[in-house]
């Protein structure tokens, strides 16, 4: 039997740090666009939904595509509401009304370079990934911890303090340290059995999907913005192609 996969985009507003940031236009489309577009275009999906607490983004969502069957409870936009939450409650809700899939996939917004192929080529990794819980995308860090600090009182001890002493990795290049993984918050996959058994996202088994090129930029600050903004500009990227014009209007975003 094939496994059933639904796209989850989150896209609540009160963005901060970009102000509207989901529905803010890049080279023409609102940012959200180019998710759902993604989404609907890689053929993975059994469907693709929008989780938001504004009605606003909503009507930009379902204009590209997307579903939008409920408003997320304000209790779970907040800046510091964690993703199992809203998670946790679409999967149950959607159960409720008879939806149910297999899997699921967490596709930011602020990833807008994250293209149809990326979304294929992750879906089959996790198919293939025997015993796992949960995909996520990775990329090789830039600030590696081992040349980070902590204050203890009016002085400074490495972060990681079990690296060895001859030499210490803070005066070791980045070359010769341990390779380390950040996460990127393009991509996540994992079976809807896992937020019921575990209680979280990932489940306790984890295997690593690696962007290539800018699959996993985030886009979450005016510097992100910029960023994104010149690799359009210059042709050092593309984004996911957009099947539909802009939309006329866009509704006010809640702030």
């Amino acid at each position: 039997m094939t496994a059933t996969c639904v796209a989850l985009i989150p896209a609540r507003s009160g963005s901060r740090r970009v102000v509207g940031k989901n529905v803010r236009p890049l080279a023409g489309h609102p940012l959200l666009a180019y998710t759902v577009s993604a989404a609907r275009e890689s053929g993975v999906f059994a469907g693709v939904i929008v989780s938001t607490d504004a009605e606003s983004i909503a009507q930009i969502a379902r204009y590209y595509g997307a579903e939008v069957p409920f408003l997320r409870p304000t209790e779970m936009a907040g800046d510091l509401s964690p993703d199992i939450d809203w998670v946790r409650y679409t999967l149950n809700t959607l159960a409720r009304a008879g939806r149910t899939w297999d899997a699921f996939s967490l596709l930011r917004p602020t990833s807008p370079f994250r293209r149809p192929e990326t979304i294929r080529r992750a879906w089959h990794a996790f198919l293939d990934a025997a015993g796992a819980d949960s995909l996520r995308a990775v990329e090789p860090c830039r600030q590696h911890p081992g040349k980070m600090w902590v204050t203890e009182g009016d002085r400074i001890v490495p972060l990681l303090k079990d690296g060895p002493s001859d030499p210490p990795w803070h005066s070791t290049p980045y070359q010769a340290l341990p390779k380390v993984l950040t996460q990127n918050a393009s991509l996540e996959i994992a079976w809807c059995r896992t937020v019921a058994q575990t209680g979280t996202i990932a489940g306790h088994t984890v295997v690593p999907f690696y962007t290539e090129g800018h699959e996993g930029l985030d886009v979450n600050d005016a510097r992100d913005w910029w960023y994104a903004e010149h690799l359009v500009g210059t042709g050092e990227a593309s984004l996911p192609a957009v099947p539909l014009a802009p939309p006329v209007s866009t509704p006010a975003v809640s702030r």
